[in-house]
């Protein structure tokens, strides 16, 4: 029959069929190479540790008077109050790392060369950001560990740190995400870095520096509004109350919904620059 070929003995095929390593392990190489970079250039996110832990000090020096305002949470320390804010700040700080090597990629001709590979369009995204996810991990532990000796306790415990650093974690997705989608777009790593005050500036419009119940106006509203003040409350009510469901579903949840949200996001960025070529 025609357009069949029929195979003789003791003759290899000339046709082969090579595997393509597994989209899990195409994820775990591009991950490797994130945890890497982020690794081998301190210099980047060295800030991240040292900004966060600067506003810390400078607010529980400043204001350690206003534990006594009403409405002010009960905390031992300012620093109780003030830790939930570094986590969150800190993160945006070395999400934005991340998402800035991405469009370094993308200005190098490293991404193009990545697409052109039978390397999955999603393990390219979601590998670039795992470095972050890590990273956003160890700030959690690290400002504990760095702050406990000055007065910070955490009531939830063990628990209590494991849970942050679980939000921390799922926070760095988010982030990370989001300005990946930012990179994709420009393709440009000033753009992004550039894009990075707008995430300071909503962080400001939350509670993350005051609580909502001491506010008035229109800062009040925005506050409330602001998903970054629950997500921030969440965790602070695991350090000031202790463990309990509604503070881990809001420290964890929030941020989980977010990365939903900004991942699909970012692969649908990526899909609109695949297309438009």
């Amino acid at each position: 029959m025609s357009g069949v070929t029929t195979p003789v003995a003791g003759v290899e095929s000339p046709r082969r069929v090579e595997l393509s390593p597994s989209s899990a392990a195409q994820t775990w190489e591009m991950s490797r190479r994130s945890v890497l970079a982020l690794w081998r250039q301190p210099s980047l996110v060295v800030p991240s540790l040292i900004f966060p832990l600067f506003f810390a000090a400078l607010g529980t020096s400043s204001f350690s008077r206003a534990t006594s305002v009403p409405g002010f949470p009960e905390v031992d320390s300012f620093l109780d109050f003030a830790l939930a804010e570094a986590v969150v700040q800190g993160i945006l700080f070395g999400s934005t790392v991340g998402a800035t090597a991405l469009a370094t990629d993308i200005e190098n001709g490293f991404f193009d060369r990545l697409l052109a590979s039978p390397t999955t369009r999603w393990s390219i995204i979601v590998g670039r950001m795992a470095g972050g996810m890590l990273y956003g991990a160890f700030q959690t532990v690290f400002f504990v560990a760095v702050l406990l000796p000055f007065g910070l306790s955490v009531q939830a415990g063990v628990v209590g740190v494991i849970t942050l650093a679980i939000a921390g974690t799922v926070l760095a997705l988010a982030v990370g995400a989001l300005m990946s989608a930012m990179a994709i777009t420009t393709g440009s790593s000033e753009a992004v870095q550039g894009a990075f005050p707008l995430l300071f500036i909503a962080l400001f419009f939350s509670s993350a520096f005051f609580p909502r119940q001491t506010m008035t106006g229109i800062y009040r509203s925005l506050a409330d509004w602001n998903p970054i003040s629950h997500l921030v409350e969440g965790m602070r009510a695991l350090i000031i109350d202790g463990f309990t469901a509604s503070a881990a579903i809001r420290a964890v949840g929030i941020p989980a919904v977010l990365a939903l949200a900004t991942v699909a996001l970012a692969l649908g960025t990526l899909r609109r620059r695949l297309g438009a070529r």
